[in-house]
């Protein structure tokens, strides 16, 4: 087996992946499985599963992107739409599977972005912001071609930035932010207080598809609040490229054709509209790619990954000692 392979997870409101990832960015092994509601579902689940896929490897190291915030330090995430993991102690647990083997922990927004980079659309940008459209709003920075998560590890949390202070509320307290408005159960809620009677974002995606009134305006109200944000951070970090990936993003035309209009308008500096949006190149696996990719960093030898990486956090939470 591949020396640098890695046990990578992605951690998101609506489902868990994982799967063995080599140096090479090739994904070996991968299952998924639904998000529980309740916490000991969610922690007895994610168990089965990194045993399941790991079947008897022994990987160099693992990475686990998870929806945030999180605390890369402390090993705790508290995702905003996971009501049920709040400062749960992420890390001891996966640590507790797969006992001396590093872990290192990120936001499902920078291992998507870092995903991107790597091996996906984002490939070649020198500064970059990824997105995850899905139950919530996730986002990425690499700038100057390295991963930026910030001192906290949740740089570039483009769900809960306010584009409009008297909007819906938010779950994370605030109002007007772009989750409240672009995630695909925002723009449900909306539907249907609009008259709409389908059951999720998918049919949501489907029905403006074909036409109809009603859903058509969900994604472009949401398009809208999405491209606000993507224009104040474009002219704030000197974005040349956006990758937008997430189950809601699979609507292609529905969600990118409002949303490059938007931008045509809203981004006006010379310097800022050489900024290109693309979809995802890699789809559901981003997210796990990029957490792959943050453990291979990470674990390319004993030094603390600060050292090695200014840039990122003191993301190895749990490291087994010599």
């Amino acid at each position: 087996m591949d020396q640098e392979v890695v046990l990578a997870v992605d951690i998101g409101g609506t489902k868990i992946s994982a799967g063995l990832v080599g140096s090479d960015g090739q994904v070996r092994g991968h299952a998924a499985i639904a998000t529980p509601c309740t916490e000991p579902d969610i922690s007895e689940a994610l168990r089965s599963l990194l045993t399941s896929v790991a079947d008897g490897a022994r990987p160099r190291a693992v990475g686990v992107a998870s929806a945030g915030p999180i605390h890369p330090q402390h090993g705790t995430v508290s995702p905003v739409n996971i009501p049920a993991w709040r400062t749960f102690p992420l890390v001891d647990l996966v640590g507790a599977v797969l006992p001396e083997v590093p872990v290192t922990l990120v936001g499902d927004g920078i291992a998507a972005a870092v995903g991107e980079h790597w091996v996906g659309a984002g490939r070649g940008a020198a500064a970059m912001l990824g997105i995850v459209v899905s139950t919530g709003i996730g986002g990425g920075l690499v700038l100057d071609g390295a991963p930026y998560p910030g001192p906290s590890g949740n740089a570039g949390h483009l769900g809960h930035t306010v584009v409009d202070p008297a909007g819906p509320p938010c779950s994370c307290g605030a109002n007007g932010c772009v989750e409240a408005y672009s995630s695909g159960p925002s723009m449900v809620q909306w539907a249907r207080e609009h008259g709409w009677a389908g059951p999720d974002a998918r049919a949501l995606a489907a029905d403006a598809a074909r036409g109809e009134a009603v859903a058509l305006n969900a994604f472009d109200r949401g398009a809208k609040a999405l491209a606000r944000a993507i224009s104040a951070t474009t002219t704030l970090c000197d974005l040349d490229r956006v990758v937008i990936g997430g189950g809601v993003s699979a609507a292609g035309r529905v969600l990118f054709t409002p949303l490059r209009q938007h931008l045509s308008r809203l981004v006006t500096l010379d310097f800022a509209r050489r900024m290109t949006v693309h979809p995802s190149a890699l789809g559901g696996h981003a997210g796990l790619l990029g957490a792959a990719r943050s453990a291979l960093l990470a674990s390319q030898d004993n030094t603390p990954a600060p050292a090695r990486h200014p840039r990122w956090p003191a993301c190895i939470s749990h490291k087994p000692s010599a």
